[in-house]
C-alpha cells in the first residue's frame, strides 16, 4: 500500500445551461485542487487511471467498468465524480446524478463534484433538486449567482429571483443577461400593471435608487409602451443628472427618433462606465455600427466610440468587426487599419491573418503581404495557405527566385486539398513565367489541368 496525491485537471464539460451557459460562452476550463486518494493500492490505480484512459477517447461504458472496479477496491469520493461524468456523457443522468450524490456526501462543498451534479440535475429537468446544489455553488464562486436566479425562475420562485437580481444589480451594475432573467419573470407572471404599479411604489418610496427606474422602463419596453419607458427615462435622468445606467435606455430611443447627437451622447456614456459590463458594452456598439451601416455619415462618430470603448475595456477585438463593417463598404483604408489594430492584440487568430492579407492582395499592398503572411507562417507553420499568399504577393512584386522557394515550402504541407494544390499551381506557372522558364511554367500548368479534369 502506498499513499498517493492525484493532482487531476478536469475539464469542465460544455453543455447548454442557463445564464452562464446559455449564452454561448464556454465554461472556463476549472482546476480541481490537488485529490489525496490515501491509502490505495496498485489494482485500484490500474483500474482508475485505465478508466481515465478510456474516457478521453470516448469509451465512457469502459471506462464505467474500471471505475466500477476501482470502486469495489476503495470509494474514494473522486471515483464517484468520474462515474458521474461518464454516465452523464451517455445522457444517463439519474444514474450520474445517484454517484455524485455519494461524492457530494463525502465532499459536500467539492466545486467539480457539485457541477456535475448541477449537470445532471440540470439536463433531467430536474430543477427542484438543482436549486439547492447551486445554492451551495453560489457561496463557493459569485459566478453561480446568475444560475441561481434562473433556477428560481424555473422554480417558479420569483420574488427571491428578483431580489438575487437587483441585489448582484447593486454589486455589479446593470448587465444584459440579469435583465434579460428580469424580463423572463415580468413575463412568467404575466402581470404587468401589478408590476409597473409595485416599481412605480418603489420609486415613491424611494426617489433615489436609481435600479426601479430602469426596471419599469424594462417593463413599459418589453411591452410596447415606447413613450412611457422614455417618460421614465426622462424621469430618472431630471432626478438623478449624473446616472449612466439610464443611458442604456437612452441611446435606443434617440436611435429610433433619429436625434443622433444625443444618441451619440449616450453612447460615449455607456462605453465609458465602470456600472456597465463589456457584453453590454459590445451590444451597445453593434446597435450603432447597425444603424451607421444606414446611416453613413455617422461613420466618425463610430471610430469615435470604438475607441472609447477598446479603450475603457483594454479589449480591441471590436477592431475586426469595425474592419469587417467597413469591408462591406468597400472602404479598404480603413478596413485595413482596422485589421492591423485587430491583429496587434490578436496574433493567434488564424482567420484576421487570412481576411487581412486576401484584403492587401486585392488591393495591391504586396509589401504589407510579403510581412504579415510571413509572420504569420512564424505562428502556423503548417497552413499551406499562407504560404500561397505570401508566394502570390511576391510573385506580384516581381521577387520571382523568393515565390519559388516558398511555395515549393507551402507544397509539402498540403494534404487531400486538390482545390488548394491546383492554385498552387497555377501561382507556381506565374514564378517560372516570370524566371523566364516556360518549360516549368507549362509543366505546372499541366498539372493545374489535370487537376481539374480529376474534380
Amino acid at each position: 500500500m502506498k499513499k498517493i496525491t492525484l493532482i487531476i485537471s478536469f475539464l469542465a464539460l460544455l453543455f447548454t445551461f442557463p445564464t452562464t451557459y446559455a449564452q454561448d460562452k464556454e465554461k472556463p476550463i476549472v482546476e480541481v485542487e490537488a485529490v489525496d486518494l490515501g491509502e490505495v493500492n496498485d489494482a485500484f490505480q490500474e483500474h482508475f487511471f485505465e478508466a481515465l484512459k478510456q474516457k478521453a477517447i470516448e469509451n465512457y461504458e469502459k471506462a464505467i467498468d474500471e471505475l466500477v472496479q476501482s470502486l469495489a477496491i476503495d470509494d474514494q469520493p473522486v471515483v464517484y465524480l468520474e462515474l458521474g461524468k461518464n454516465h452523464n456523457a451517455l445522457q444517463k443522468y439519474t444514474q450520474a446524478a445517484a454517484y455524485l450524490e455519494k461524492g457530494r456526501a463525502a465532499l459536500p462543498k467539492n466545486t467539480a463534484i457539485l457541477e456535475e451534479l448541477y449537470k445532471s440535475y440540470f439536463l433531467s429537468e430536474e430543477f427542484g433538486k438543482a436549486l439547492p446544489v447551486v445554492k451551495t455553488l453560489a457561496t463557493i464562486s459569485p459566478s453561480f449567482s446568475e444560475d441561481l436566479a434562473n433556477l428560481y425562475i424555473l422554480n417558479e420562485k420569483y420574488e427571491e429571483a428578483i431580489s438575487l437580481l437587483d441585489s448582484l444589480d447593486a454589486k455589479k451594475g446593470s448587465s444584459t443577461n440579469r435583465d434579460s432573467l428580469r424580463r423572463q419573470v415580468y413575463a412568467r407572471t404575466n402581470n404587468v400593471e401589478a408590476q409597473i404599479q409595485d416599481l412605480e411604489s418603489k420609486i415613491a418610496e424611494d426617489p433615489e435608487d436609481e435600479r426601479n427606474y430602469l426596471n419599469l422602463i424594462f417593463v413599459y419596453s418589453e411591452n410596447g409602451r415606447a413613450e412611457e419607458a422614455f417618460e421614465a427615462a426622462k424621469q430618472l435622468l431630471e432626478k438623478k443628472p449624473s446616472s449612466e445606467l439610464v443611458h442604456l435606455a437612452l441611446y435606443k430611443f434617440y436611435l429610433n427618433e433619429n436625434k443622433t447627437e444625443e444618441a451619440v451622447n449616450s453612447l460615449r456614456i455607456v462605453l465609458g462606465s465602470d456600472q456597465v459590463d463589456e457584453v453590454t458594452k459590445y451590444q451597445a456598439l453593434n446597435d450603432f455600427l447597425m444603424f451607421v451601416a444606414e446611416n453613413p455619415s455617422l461613420e466618425e462618430d463610430l471610430i469615435d466610440l470604438v475607441k472609447v470603448f477598446s479603450e475603457d475595456e483594454n479589449n480591441t477585438k471590436v477592431y475586426k468587426q469595425l474592419g469587417t463593417f467597413f469591408l462591406e463598404k468597400r472602404k479598404t483604408e480603413p478596413a485595413l487599419k482596422y485589421f492591423q489594430l485587430a491583429l496587434e492584440s490578436s496574433k493567434a487568430d488564424f482567420g484576421l491573418y487570412k481576411d487581412l492579407i486576401s484584403l492587401q492582395l486585392e488591393f495591391g499592398k504586396y509589401s504589407e503581404a510579403i510581412e504579415v503572411s510571413g509572420n504569420a507562417i512564424e505562428i502556423f507553420p503548417a497552413q499551406p495557405l499562407l504560404y500561397l499568399y505570401k508566394g502570390r504577393a511576391q510573385n506580384r512584386s516581381g521577387n520571382f527566385s523568393e515565390a519559388e522557394e516558398t511555395l515549393m515550402l507551402g507544397l509539402d504541407f498540403i494534404i487531400d486539398d486538390p482545390v488548394m494544390e491546383k492554385e498552387f499551381y497555377g501561382e507556381m506557372a506565374k514564378t517560372y513565367e516570370g524566371l523566364q522558364n516556360p518549360q516549368k511554367a507549362s509543366e505546372y500548368l499541366k498539372k493545374a489541368d489535370e487537376l481539374e479534369k480529376t474534380k
